[in-house]
């Protein structure tokens, strides 16, 4: 095992899923990045984001209560970083990176069409951090691409191609290494044998 180097506290978590978050109205629609989202609870299904309270976005969720997360793709990428540095007390950031901002199922505040999947949430409770304000969400509804999803409609996330983000930088994501309880999970049986012994 190598030496390690020791700091004082940091949030130096990584990877973490860059999430390309829409608020606002039709009207006046909103876009920006958010790297600290996560999921909080399945039953019911919640979600979190963390933002400043100095973020034009942080005043339009407060007021509306609704927001959405976009998950981005790797053609994505560029407005994910984009939006992330504009604001858009300056500019509207949908027209400016040619997205197309589209209606909800369940809340006001629109979608962005060109994301794969939509979670439609509604906050039910703000805590006040230090530097961010966790904003904790219902999610309301849910949006998939019909190409992602199989014959039986089975949803298969792989297809998407979507980001991931680690100390400034964003990545494709790689290779499968496994699946949940793959660790754990028995031998499949063997078949049944033939004539002469033979499967």
């Amino acid at each position: 095992m190598s030496e390690k180097a020791v700091w004082k506290g940091s949030a130096l978590l990584g990877p973490v899923p860059p999430v390309l978050v829409s608020c606002g109205s039709a009207e006046a629609p909103n876009l920006f990045t958010v790297a600290w989202a996560g999921t909080i609870c399945t039953r019911p299904p919640r979600v979190s984001i963390s933002v400043r309270p100095s973020r034009h976005s942080y005043g339009l969720i407060k007021t509306s209560g609704e927001f959405v997360l976009n998950l981005p793709t790797e053609a994505l990428a560029r407005a994910v970083d984009w939006c992330g540095v504009k604001s858009g007390r300056d500019v509207n950031k949908f027209s400016a990176m040619h997205l197309t901002a589209a209606p909800a199922s369940a809340v006001g505040c629109p979608l962005l069409a060109e994301s794969p999947v939509n979670l439609e949430c509604r906050v039910f409770q703000v805590i006040p951090l230090g530097s961010h304000d966790l904003f904790l969400a219902d999610v309301v509804a849910v949006n998939a691409d019909e190409a992602l999803l199989d014959a039986e409609g089975k949803l298969h996330l792989e297809r998407a191609g979507l980001l991931a983000y680690a100390h400034g930088g964003y990545y494709a994501l790689g290779r499968q290494l496994g699946s949940f309880g793959w660790s754990v999970r028995k031998n499949k049986k063997p078949g049944k044998k033939g004539p002469g012994g033979r499967k």
